[in-house]
């Protein structure tokens, strides 16, 4: 009887050792299906999520051939459309890659399209204003700038290149190239600059300061303040004449150098006329006074070299500029984007890297990791996500309604 009492308990205590076991084993089990099934989960949502970036990457280059395609052979506003979408797609993919993709897919057309289309002046201020900005962005070696600013060089100076239209450019376009053609200038170091490309362009920018139109003098003006600002300035000057003989070269560098002076002083005498002018006839004061304005700052600068500073207000926050080229820089972004300047400048980190701004970012009060795929879903104004949303907006808000009447109609007459 104690046996068989005995053997109970040891049976007991097997099964029960036995069920601890099963229980255990199956638990572990559990356990490691679960984190097999979660680590597929997260497998299968990195997947999705590269596979979505791949569709975004396509679109992307979809949505930059068919801007090629309306400047082949599309009207002047799709060109200037277009023209415009490209640069916006550079600006907003920022340096690297992408930006880079754009440039070398885009230069050569922009170019040779610009080059054929003098005649048309919101043509060509589209093209080259596109080109200018996708090489700010994608260009990565000096090479690939100045080819733009050749291009740019050529469309006032047809004689320079072949089979080139020779009709006059008008001082809206000359604005324009030379606007841009500055633009890309502040990127490139005066050391680099090929010498044998922009001989002679302090006498060109010169000649523009005479011009009538104010935009044209004021554009040349505030060229000649960078292209001092930059120096190396014997590349900008003028062919150098003489022997190469080693026992003329400092004669040769006394001329030269006698050239850059006198150049120099000529500008400084059109400058302070300019910055002192006197309205005229018809003449529109605010931009009589803009003129003034401008030239007294690059008189300041050849004089005294002190270079203007300006100033912008992004969300409460203010940053400024202390260069000619960030100047110039800052004024044709601006008039690039628009409207859509101050967005860019809140949330682009190229404008960021660019201007040394940092905006004043508000953090949420409590940060939870979302997956790229969660986002778009949410973003879409199809997803199950942002329906819901919406349903519940619109359910606060007729409650608010519904109180407001309450309000109206249970409170004093009047």
């Amino acid at each position: 009887m104690g046996r068989r009492s005995s053997q109970r308990r040891n049976a007991a205590m097997l099964d029960s050792d036995d069920t601890d076991s099963v229980s255990s084993s199956s638990t572990t089990r559990s356990d490691m299906m679960l984190s097999s099934l979660e680590e597929v989960q997260f497998g299968k949502e990195t997947v999705l999520d590269q596979c979505v970036d791949a569709l975004y990457e396509k679109r992307f280059a979809t949505l930059l051939q068919l801007c090629l395609s309306s400047i082949k052979r599309g009207s002047s506003k799709e060109i200037a459309l277009a023209s415009h979408v490209i640069g916006l797609l550079a600006l907003t993919a920022g340096p690297g890659d992408k930006a880079h993709d754009i440039l070398k897919e885009s230069q050569t057309l922009i170019s040779e399209a610009a080059l054929k289309s003098r005649s048309d002046n919101s043509k060509i201020s589209s093209l080259l204003e596109c080109l200018a900005i996708i090489t700010f962005v994608g260009g990565e070696e000096p090479e690939e700038t100045e080819k733009s600013m050749r291009c740019m060089w050529l469309v006032i100076n047809p004689k320079l290149g072949p089979n080139v239209a020779t009709a006059k450019p008008s001082p809206a376009m000359i604005t324009v190239v030379v606007s841009s053609w500055s633009f890309l200038l502040t990127t490139m170091d005066g050391w680099t600059l090929d010498p044998k490309s922009w001989q002679g362009s302090i006498s060109y920018f010169s000649t523009l300061l005479d011009k009538e139109d104010r935009s044209v003098r004021i554009a040349a003006g505030e060229t000649l303040a960078l292209v001092f600002e930059i120096g190396s300035l014997e590349k900008f000057s003028g062919e150098s004449k003489g022997s190469s003989d080693s026992s003329t070269d400092e004669a040769n560098k006394s001329r030269e150098l006698l050239h850059i002076q006198g150049l120099k002083a000529k500008v400084l005498n059109q400058v302070r006329t300019l910055s002192a002018e006197a309205g005229g006839k018809g003449s529109a004061k605010k931009d009589l006074n803009n003129q003034r304005n401008t030239f007294r700052d690059i008189l300041e600068f050849l004089e005294d070299g002190y270079s203007p500073e300006a100033s912008a207000k992004i969300g409460g926050l203010s940053f400024s500029t202390s260069t000619w080229a960030h100047l110039i820089q800052l004024n044709f972004l601006k008039h690039f984007l628009g409207g859509g300047f101050v967005k860019h400048m809140q949330e682009n980190e190229f404008l960021h890297d660019v201007f040394g701004f940092t905006p004043n970012k508000k953090l949420p009060v409590a940060q939870h990791h979302v997956s790229g795929t969660d986002k778009r879903m949410y973003k879409s104004p199809n997803s199950v996500l942002n329906k819901a949303r919406t349903q519940f907006l619109n359910k606060q808000r007729m409650l608010s309604q519904d109180k407001n009447v309450g309000y109206y109609t249970g409170g004093d007459e009047f």
